[in-house]
């Protein structure tokens, strides 16, 4: 075969290769468009009840539960699954109760985490709104369990903030997710319930969707949202034997203004609790005796 007729064969097979690909770019376009965008929690049997796989990015969902129910570990899985892909995550923390060093614990790099405090309850939408909305953030977390300026009552949503906070979403591409408790629910795309079972687990059911997938519910052991802790062998998070004295200690945080009160000297404030001490008292300790 003469080079010329070599050059042909080229030719004739890479205009070949090039209509394949043509029609195969024409075939994907004429299909018709899924949403594939999700943010995975990291843990399988939650993922797998829902449709798309994980967490729909540009939607609200709502994780709704009691106290101590793994709502806020979930939430914290979903973010510190986004921190492993090196994207940046942001917290609305409404009752001001995100713990940094236990966050990190499971997996959050708090370099790729901005924590926001508003100073009033109806600043935490309006936060949650404009970081959504600014498409830096590909998760944004608005806890609204509990108010510090509403007596510890959870915070309700009402239906225009509900438009608001789906439209950020939606223009901001990213996953927002909210906090929320059985008594004050939201208008989430999807709603996770999260509950402790009597047992040593807890468990996640699809309690509304609109992409499908209601009453799926997943039980799972405590040591999938804390395997540092060691509870592959059965141990409890708790495990305090009936009528047994407990010796944790308290945990107490100091007061912002404790020492400018005066609380810091023996717990009283002088001039209000009670009376200044002697000066001549104060004097006779402090000289040396003859």
């Amino acid at each position: 075969m003469s080079a010329a007729e070599q050059r042909v064969g080229v030719g004739q097979e890479t205009g070949s290769v090039v209509a394949r690909l043509r029609e195969r770019i024409r075939q994907l376009q004429a299909a018709p468009r899924r949403y594939l965008a999700v943010l995975r929690t990291g843990l399988d049997a939650v993922d797998a009840l829902l449709p798309a796989g994980g967490l729909p990015l540009g939607q609200v969902v709502e994780l709704c539960g009691e106290a101590a129910s793994g709502r806020t570990s979930l939430a914290l899985q979903a973010v510190a699954s986004a921190h492993r892909e090196a994207r940046l995550c942001a917290w609305v923390d409404g009752p001001r109760e995100l713990y940094p060093p236990a966050a990190a614990g499971l997996g959050v790099d708090l370099e790729r985490l901005l924590i926001v405090r508003p100073q009033a309850p109806e600043q935490r939408v309006w936060a949650a709104v404009q970081l959504a909305r600014s498409g830096a953030f590909t998760c944004v977390v608005l806890d609204l369990t509990r108010g510090v300026h509403s007596g510890g009552r959870p915070c309700r949503v009402a239906l225009a903030e509900a438009r608001k906070l789906a439209d950020a979403a939606a223009r901001g591409g990213g996953l927002l997710l909210l906090l929320t408790s059985p008594e004050s629910p939201a208008d989430g795309v999807v709603r996770l319930r999260t509950e402790a079972r009597d047992g040593d687990g807890w468990s996640v059911e699809v309690v509304r969707s609109r992409q499908g997938g209601t009453g799926a519910r997943a039980v799972l052991p405590w040591s999938t949202l804390y395997p540092a802790l060691g509870l592959e062998g059965g141990g409890r998070l708790l495990d305090v034997a009936e009528d047994a004295e407990d010796g944790t200690e308290d945990f107490l945080r100091e007061q912002a203004g404790a020492l400018r009160n005066g609380l810091g000297i023996l717990g009283q404030r002088p001039g209000r609790d009670a009376p200044l001490p002697p000066v001549r008292h104060g004097l006779d300790a402090a000289l040396p005796a003859h």
